[in-house]
């Protein structure tokens, strides 16, 4: 019987956490959403105008901020809405090449891995969306400055205040948390919406190539 009980209660707490897990992360965009939804906008309006101009989008992020970069350049390269087939669009996520990656780390340091993919890829026009969850990773900052260098718009998705990657960027949404795990949660939310307002604004534009034209 004491076994017993002591599973209920295990399984009563971790329903308690899914709850307050699911609650927070809630809260968390609905705050995103009421102080940025502006900012959100914006973002949108900028890749869509790059895009409309023949620019590119450039994406980079480490850990599941590389998965959000590679999940939203895939959205634009593939299909977003499924009821809406049209062109590819240009975007590129810079953590696919497992060979540059690791010979980057080796030969000149990780850190230095993305202000080299966009001294290679990047043109003026251009924007590059840099994600942390800190503002703090250095290979973010440093493709972000390299990214001003080249005159390349900068975005950032970040939470925790910003960090240093703040004063780097042109525009940046800053979730309001210090939970990785729902600034990811934010970032992706936010990310599928701008994806979905750059392909919304092109269709209406006529920019947008649907399939059987």
């Amino acid at each position: 019987m004491a076994i017993e009980s002591s599973r209920k209660a295990v399984a009563l707490d971790a329903e308690s956490l899914v709850r307050a897990a699911f609650a927070e992360s809630i809260a968390v965009k609905h705050a995103l959403c009421e102080e940025q939804g502006a900012v959100i906008a914006a973002i949108a309006m900028r890749c869509a105008g790059a895009i409309a101009d023949g620019h590119k989008l450039l994406l980079c992020g480490n850990g599941g901020s590389a998965a959000d970069a590679q999940h939203l350049a895939a959205e634009l390269l593939v299909r977003l809405r499924p009821d809406v087939n049209r062109q590819a669009l240009p975007a590129l996520a810079l953590a696919l090449d497992s060979s540059t990656i690791t010979a980057c780390g080796n030969d000149y340091g990780f850190e230095t891995l993305y202000e080299r993919m966009v001294d290679a890829l990047g043109r003026p026009g251009d924007i590059l969306i840099g994600i942390t969850t800190s503002g703090k990773s250095p290979n973010v900052l440093r493709a972000l400055q390299r990214a001003r260098d080249l005159r390349i718009c900068t975005i950032g998705l970040l939470g925790a205040g910003g960090g240093p990657a703040l004063q780097l960027c042109d525009l940046a949404l800053v979730v309001p948390s210090k939970i990785t795990a729902r600034i990811q949660e934010a970032h992706i939310t936010a990310g599928h919406i701008v994806m979905e307002l750059v392909e919304e604004h092109l269709r209406v534009r006529r920019l947008l190539r649907t399939t059987g034209e």
